[in-house]
Protein backbone atom coordinates (compact mmCIF):
# COMPACT_ATOMS: atom_id res chain seq x y z
CA UNK A 1 0.00 0.00 0.00
CA UNK A 2 1.44 3.33 -0.98
CA UNK A 3 -1.08 5.71 0.53
CA UNK A 4 -4.53 6.21 1.86
CA UNK A 5 -7.21 3.80 0.85
CA UNK A 6 -9.92 5.95 2.41
CA UNK A 7 -11.71 8.78 0.70
CA UNK A 8 -12.07 11.99 2.65
CA UNK A 9 -15.65 12.34 1.38
CA UNK A 10 -18.03 12.89 4.25
CA UNK A 11 -15.33 13.97 6.71
CA UNK A 12 -15.35 17.38 8.34
CA UNK A 13 -12.40 19.69 7.66
CA UNK A 14 -10.62 18.76 10.90
CA UNK A 15 -10.72 15.03 10.12
CA UNK A 16 -9.69 15.60 6.49
CA UNK A 17 -6.67 17.56 7.70
CA UNK A 18 -5.73 14.83 10.19
CA UNK A 19 -6.07 12.13 7.53
CA UNK A 20 -3.76 13.97 5.15
CA UNK A 21 -1.23 14.72 7.89
CA UNK A 22 -1.23 11.08 9.01
CA UNK A 23 -0.13 10.01 5.52
CA UNK A 24 2.47 12.78 5.16
CA UNK A 25 4.60 12.33 8.25
CA UNK A 26 8.02 12.47 6.68
CA UNK A 27 9.06 8.89 7.33
CA UNK A 28 7.42 6.01 5.51
CA UNK A 29 7.17 3.90 8.66
CA UNK A 30 5.10 6.50 10.47
CA UNK A 31 3.03 7.19 7.34
CA UNK A 32 2.04 3.54 7.40
CA UNK A 33 1.39 3.34 11.14
CA UNK A 34 -0.63 6.54 11.51
CA UNK A 35 -2.05 6.61 7.99
CA UNK A 36 -3.45 3.10 8.16
CA UNK A 37 -4.91 3.81 11.59
CA UNK A 38 -6.49 7.02 10.30
CA UNK A 39 -7.92 5.19 7.29
CA UNK A 40 -9.63 2.72 9.59
CA UNK A 41 -10.71 5.01 12.45
CA UNK A 42 -10.70 8.73 11.59
CA UNK A 43 -14.44 8.92 10.96
CA UNK A 44 -15.33 7.28 14.27
CA UNK A 45 -12.97 9.13 16.63
CA UNK A 46 -14.75 11.23 19.22
CA UNK A 47 -13.55 14.80 19.79
CA UNK A 48 -11.26 13.82 22.68
CA UNK A 49 -9.60 11.00 20.73
CA UNK A 50 -9.29 13.22 17.67
CA UNK A 51 -7.49 15.81 19.81
CA UNK A 52 -5.14 13.08 21.09
CA UNK A 53 -4.53 11.96 17.49
CA UNK A 54 -3.77 15.53 16.41
CA UNK A 55 -1.31 15.84 19.31
CA UNK A 56 0.46 12.66 18.15
CA UNK A 57 0.73 14.17 14.68
CA UNK A 58 2.89 16.88 16.25
CA UNK A 59 5.33 14.41 17.84
CA UNK A 60 8.68 13.89 16.10
CA UNK A 61 8.78 10.75 13.96
CA UNK A 62 11.82 9.17 15.66
CA UNK A 63 10.19 9.50 19.08
CA UNK A 64 6.83 8.28 17.86
CA UNK A 65 8.39 5.28 16.14
CA UNK A 66 10.29 4.38 19.33
CA UNK A 67 7.08 4.51 21.35
CA UNK A 68 4.95 2.56 18.87
CA UNK A 69 7.63 -0.11 18.42
CA UNK A 70 8.08 -0.44 22.18
CA UNK A 71 11.73 0.55 22.07
CA UNK A 72 11.01 3.40 24.49
CA UNK A 73 8.10 4.08 26.84
CA UNK A 74 5.64 6.61 25.47
CA UNK A 75 6.08 10.12 26.84
CA UNK A 76 3.46 10.87 29.48
CA UNK A 77 2.15 13.76 27.40
CA UNK A 78 1.09 11.31 24.67
CA UNK A 79 0.07 8.31 26.77
CA UNK A 80 -3.63 7.74 26.20
CA UNK A 81 -6.17 5.08 25.32
CA UNK A 82 -5.91 6.34 21.74
CA UNK A 83 -2.15 5.70 21.69
CA UNK A 84 -2.78 2.21 23.07
CA UNK A 85 -5.35 1.68 20.32
CA UNK A 86 -2.82 2.69 17.64
CA UNK A 87 -0.21 0.29 19.05
CA UNK A 88 -2.76 -2.56 19.20
CA UNK A 89 -3.96 -1.80 15.66
CA UNK A 90 -0.39 -1.82 14.37
CA UNK A 91 0.38 -5.08 16.21
CA UNK A 92 -2.73 -6.78 14.77
CA UNK A 93 -1.78 -5.70 11.23
CA UNK A 94 1.78 -6.87 11.77
CA UNK A 95 0.59 -10.26 13.06
CA UNK A 96 -1.57 -10.71 9.94
CA UNK A 97 1.31 -10.28 7.50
Amino acid sequence: MTGTSRSSDGLDARRKRALVRAWRRGTREMDLVLGRYADAHIASLNDHDLADFEALLEAPDPDLYSWVSGAEPVAAKYASPLFDSIVAFHARRHDQT
